[in-house]
């Protein structure tokens, strides 16, 4: 199963475009823009194990780098300040790694 069996490619584009420039990156934005805000509770753990690229049960900072290559190869990586804010927003326990459970922060 890739992303697009989930998401529709057009939004996924649409976030991507929207946060191309470096430190313009949102999480809640780039859920609501790509549809992801809208999924459900199993929809977003399937992504979230898309996601998860070692399959850990875990996204770690390292990985949370390349959060929006995951979506489209050639994509930006995110910038430390994003990635750091992105991490802690969603980082439940404070272990330094998002859950499955932390994708649902931004569910609207």
């Amino acid at each position: 199963m890739s992303l697009t069996d989930i998401l529709n490619p057009s939004d996924i584009a649409a976030a991507l475009r929207d946060c191309q420039a470096p430190d313009s990156f949102s999480p809640k934005k780039f859920f609501q823009i790509s549809g992801m805000s809208k999924k459900s509770s199993s929809q977003l753990k399937e992504i979230f194990r898309i996601l998860d690229n070692d399959q850990s049960g875990f996204i770690e900072e390292e990985e949370l780098k390349y959060f929006l290559q995951r979506f489209e190869v050639g994509a930006r990586v995110l910038t430390t300040s994003e990635t750091k804010t992105f991490l802690a927003a969603a980082d439940h326990d404070g272990d330094g790694k998002i859950g499955a459970e932390g994708i649902d922060l931004f569910k609207c």
